[in-house]
């Protein structure tokens, strides 16, 4: 491990815990946080689309960015201070503007590093150890997403219902990532071009220009995002069924431990078998995830579910982006990964609202059932059309 997960890796790696341990200390609990002040099952799918497209429009635009001026630390060392800063904000005040406007800053500063940081990432890894050096940042990004919410069920046990002061609480880890962002070295990279600010949809432009393989592979992947909606979902799924803050704590820290520990491993089988299969295989167990949780309504269904999520999550999220940065030149990475986390985003804002509106019209079964059948479509068309080698 010690070739393969060099200094930067590491270093990127715990900035990414400390960011994690931060967001999903409140993660788990902003459901039940936005419905005590007022927000509706609607608003709240509208709220979570909203940031994750600003988050995606960002990232097209900010990875661009770097991309043209050969330079990725200002963009990752700005984006995680947004971030942290945006943790006590969202406790301030409590009106739909303000809860808006904070969220809009926590996407924008993801939008910032995004696409810089996984550029990092890549130039530290060869095409054969991508989805070894992936997995192992997304294994420790999802440790803190363990610590997180163990740290908020801590509280909560004591503190049952104050949530508000768990966002003053979660700018401490924030500043952790700040100061280990700091930490890291400047590669030099060339400039790619030049930069136009006004160009917030540049990264669109970026779609005819791409390799054929590049634009098939994020083109189902949009399809997926599509049904893939905000894990906020899941969340309230779980408190429909009647579990208590508590259980709805553990079960999501549950599964972030089963995230933490395969995503790692199943980066170096990855490597090993294709980046392809394993993408394949996690799509699929997404699927067969969804399709369950639209029959579930106990805890014992509850944890095998989440299991499998988890193992869903490690087998694509870090295993997507390897394979992404692969398909395109050094020089294009952080506007490749930049430009299909953007597309994602816009997908992600009509999944969400769209989640919100089959929940509020039909219920939640339609809502997982939907999802499920979809994916399921996705892997066929994975499969059938995209034949290079990965």
């Amino acid at each position: 491990m010690g070739k393969t997960i060099t200094r930067t890796v590491w270093v990127l790696s715990l900035v990414s815990l400390f960011t994690d341990t931060a967001s999903e200390m409140l993660y788990p609990v902003m459901p039940l946080y936005l419905q005590q002040i007022g927000f509706s099952i609607v608003g709240i799918g509208l709220l979570e689309g909203f940031a994750e497209a600003i988050a995606g429009l960002s990232k097209g635009y900010f990875g661009k960015w770097s991309d043209s001026i050969g330079k990725r630390l200002p963009f990752v060392q700005l984006g995680y201070t947004l971030s942290a800063l945006s943790k006590p904000l969202m406790a301030v005040f409590t009106t739909p503007g303000w809860i808006f406007s904070v969220r809009a800053l926590d996407r924008i500063g993801k939008g910032i590093r995004t696409g810089a940081r996984d550029s990092l990432l890549s130039d530290e890894a060869t095409k054969e150890t991508k989805a070894t050096v992936f997995g192992f940042h997304r294994s420790m990004d999802t440790f803190g997403a363990t610590l997180g919410p163990a740290l908020a069920l801590l509280f909560l046990y004591f503190y049952p219902g104050q949530y508000k002061m768990l966002f003053y609480i979660a700018f401490v880890p924030g500043l952790l990532a700040i100061w280990a962002s700091f930490k890291l070295k400047e590669r030099k990279h060339e400039p790619n071009g030049t930069f136009k600010p006004k160009a917030v949809f540049a990264f669109i432009k970026y779609w005819k220009h791409s390799p054929e393989a590049y634009r098939k592979l994020v083109g189902a992947l949009l399809i997926f995002t599509i049904v893939n909606s905000s894990d906020v979902f899941l969340l309230l799924k779980l408190k429909e069924a009647g579990m208590s803050d508590v259980a709805l704590i553990g079960i999501y820290i549950f599964y972030n431990g089963v995230y933490t520990l395969m995503a790692y491993p199943l980066g170096i089988v990855a490597d090993k078998i294709g980046l392809k299969k394993m993408l394949l295989m996690g799509l699929l167990v997404f699927s067969i995830t969804y399709g369950s949780m639209g029959f579930a309504h106990n805890l014992a269904a509850f944890l095998i579910i989440f299991f499998l999520y988890g193992v869903y999550a490690a087998a694509t999220e870090g295993i997507a982006k390897a394979w992404i940065s692969n398909l395109v030149p050094k020089t294009e990475t952080a506007t490749a990964i930049g430009a299909d986390t953007g597309f994602q985003s816009l997908a992600t804002l009509i999944a969400s609202s769209l989640a919100g509106w089959l929940w509020f019209s039909y219920g939640s079964f339609t809502v997982f059932v939907t999802a499920s059948f979809v994916s399921f479509v996705v892997v066929i068309y994975i499969y059938a059309s995209i034949k290079q080698p990965v």
